[in-house]
């Protein structure tokens, strides 16, 4: 059976490999030893060879991909539990940044993205979502595609210009709201948007890889200065999984998920959440198990995590929690909760009393049954314990499979570039047209007034007789009539070009 040893209580706590996409939560105060419960628990994921994907906030999961270092307590420690054949090792790492900086670029495009993710990181209100979704729209109906920010703002101009006709086809826009996305739009690349939104757009398979040993690759997306920007931080945590839950194909329950997701300072991705989101974070969260992907969330206090996920996350380890303030209080009542009763313990007691590197585990058994709680030792990770430093991680960088797909942005014709396009197309042809339109018309009303003037001295107006009338009563009166007719068709002949017949 594949499983992943957790740790030792009264007996070992295993992870059935089969459950694992039943997601989980690692939780506990700062310093309780939840990062390295998190790290051991990506190590194992990795030599059953699943991917893993983690957000490392702190900057101190980096030590994945660096072999530890021995010492008597941590052998001690390993055989304590029962760990056989423990040894130091690095694991496959693929190091991720949206900036590009501390790892590989990572990018969605707009459209990607869509309307309602966008909304929420640009903070707009209800109208001036509804303006964005018209925008979009609009990008669709013309054939334009909206790939970086640049398109974006090219699209609000737009819309800004010819905001009359747009509101009568789609929907009243105020000025005012228009004004208050690119607003947004310009804050938001001040934030880091711009690196973050272009191609080449991450591709999911590169998330799903496994190296020539068979091991899971660990993704490591730098997340220490992207949670500067909550609302960046989270609304990509929630495009992600969106990704993810739309692309997937439907496994039901693998014996070994196909990836496993940890979102640390999973807070973050709830804090201002709008009802509306928050429900499709739920239904992503019942559903996305379905095609593999088990996602983990680790936080100081369990009821970080709202009560309708929560009561999804079935694997659990709790660390310390210390109950100081009425806060603290609540959060230990809810984490003791939540836990199977194991009758020797007594939840809301010991879960203020564990040590450094100890937990309260409870993991799905067999038909995802949970087991009851039990107080156990964590299995301690073979990697190093501490991040590595920018020279260690410069190199893993530079080993990546992946970093010429993705390291060199591309920048493809899309709408900033066509609408730019079509306003100089108008200003350089207009006046060429319009010079050229006014000479032939002065030609035209030329070549008119010459013609009607000559019209006019032949066959007269309305006003004064013509040449031709003239000439043919002048003689008429001074000739015979036969004569007269010569003399006329003669002179009409060569006036008009006509030779003339006898």
């Amino acid at each position: 059976m594949n499983t992943l040893l957790i740790g030792k209580g009264d007996q070992q706590v295993h992870l059935n490999l089969k459950y694992a996409n039943r997601h989980g939560l690692i939780a506990g105060a700062t310093g309780t030893g939840k990062t390295v419960s998190l790290m051991s628990l990506a190590e194992g994921f990795s030599r059953q060879g699943v991917p893993v994907f983690i957000t490392d906030v702190k900057g101190d999961i980096s030590g994945l991909a660096m072999a530890g270092t021995s010492s008597e307590k941590l052998l001690q420690r390993a055989a304590q539990i029962g760990i056989e054949d423990y040894h130091n090792e690095a694991n496959p790492v693929v190091l991720w940044d949206l900036a590009g900086v501390q790892g590989h670029p990572l990018r969605t495009t707009i459209s990607e993205m869509g309307p309602t993710l966008l909304s929420r990181i640009l903070e707009l209100n209800d109208t001036q979502s509804g303006i964005l979704d018209i925008v979009f729209q609009l990008a669709d109906d013309q054939g334009l595609l909206l790939l970086d920010l640049d398109d974006l703002r090219a699209m609000l101009a737009l819309v800004a210009e010819e905001r009359k006709e747009v509101s009568a086809k789609y929907g009243l826009i105020s000025a005012q709201s228009l004004a208050a996305i690119q607003r947004s739009v310009l804050g938001l690349e001040r934030d880091g948007g711009k690196d973050f939104f272009g191609e080449p757009a991450l591709q999911l398979d590169d998330l799903m890889r496994t190296n020539l040993q068979g091991r899971g690759i660990i993704n490591l997306l730098a997340a220490n200065k992207l949670i500067l920007t909550p609302r960046l931080y989270s609304s990509f945590l929630l495009w992600l999984l969106s990704e993810l839950f739309e692309n997937l194909p439907e496994v039901g329950d693998p014996e070994k998920p196909k990836l496993v997701f940890f979102i640390d300072e999973a807070h973050l991705l709830f804090e201002g959440c709008p009802p509306s989101l928050l429900k499709r974070v739920e239904q992503i969260m019942r559903l996305i198990r379905s095609k593999g992907v088990g996602v983990y969330f680790c936080s100081q206090f369990p009821d970080d995590v709202p009560g309708e996920i929560l009561g999804q996350l079935g694997n659990r380890i709790q660390h310390a929690l210390r109950a100081y303030t009425p806060r603290d209080q609540k959060a230990v009542k809810t984490a003791a909760e939540t836990f199977v009763p194991n009758p020797k313990l007594v939840v809301s007691e010991v879960i203020s009393q564990l040590g450094v590197g100890e937990a309260l585990v409870s993991m799905l058994a067999d038909k995802g049954v949970p087991t009851m709680v039990e107080r156990a030792l964590i299995a301690p990770p073979r990697c190093r314990m501490g991040p590595a430093t920018s020279e260690e991680l410069h190199q893993v960088r530079a080993q990546s499979p992946i970093g010429g797909k993705y390291d060199h942005a591309i920048n493809r014709e899309s709408a900033y570039e066509l609408l730019n396009q079509r306003r100089t197309g108008v200003a350089t042809s207009n006046p060429t047209s319009t010079a050229s339109d006014t000479a032939n018309d002065g030609q035209t009303g030329q070549k008119a007034e010459e013609q009607g003037w000559f019209s006019e001295l032949i066959f007269g107006n309305k006003r004064r007789q013509g040449l031709a009338e003239t000439l043919s009563k002048q003689a008429a009166r001074t000739v015979g009539s036969q004569l007269g007719k010569q003399i006329l068709r003669g002179i009409l002949g060569g006036i008009l070009g006509k030779s003339s017949r006898r």
